[in-house]
């Protein structure tokens, strides 16, 4: 029984044992390019677009926070915001938090 297992081990000589750890490590490359593709892609772009979001609110743009608040833009600084979320009602809120564009209450009418 030993001399068979010895007739299965592959001769010391030969350099096969290479391409056995390539054909090994292919898997894990292969799981990490799918990773790649269909997560962190996506995330990255998604983040591209909501930076040149962020960067491109001007004064009358209709927003959503990430608290759930609509309102207009009435005033831009470099941080902040300051929007109107009611007549004559208006907060200060952080660039960082608005979570994109929303259709203005004339776009709804309509």
């Amino acid at each position: 029984m030993i001399d068979v297992a010895y007739a299965m081990a592959p001769p010391g000589g030969q350099g096969g044992g290479d391409m056995n750890q390539l054909i090994g490590f292919l898997p894990i490359v292969l799981i990490f390019a799918v990773f790649y593709f269909l997560l962190i892609r996506p995330q990255q772009k998604k983040q591209k677009e909501h930076r040149a979001l962020l960067e491109n609110l001007k004064k009358g743009d209709a927003i959503i926070t990430q608290g759930g608040l609509y309102g207009k833009i009435t005033a831009v600084s470099d941080h902040v915001l300051t929007v109107e979320i009611a007549d004559k009602v208006q907060v200060r809120v952080s660039r960082a938090h608005v979570a994109g564009l929303a259709a203005s209450s004339r776009d709804q009418n309509q």
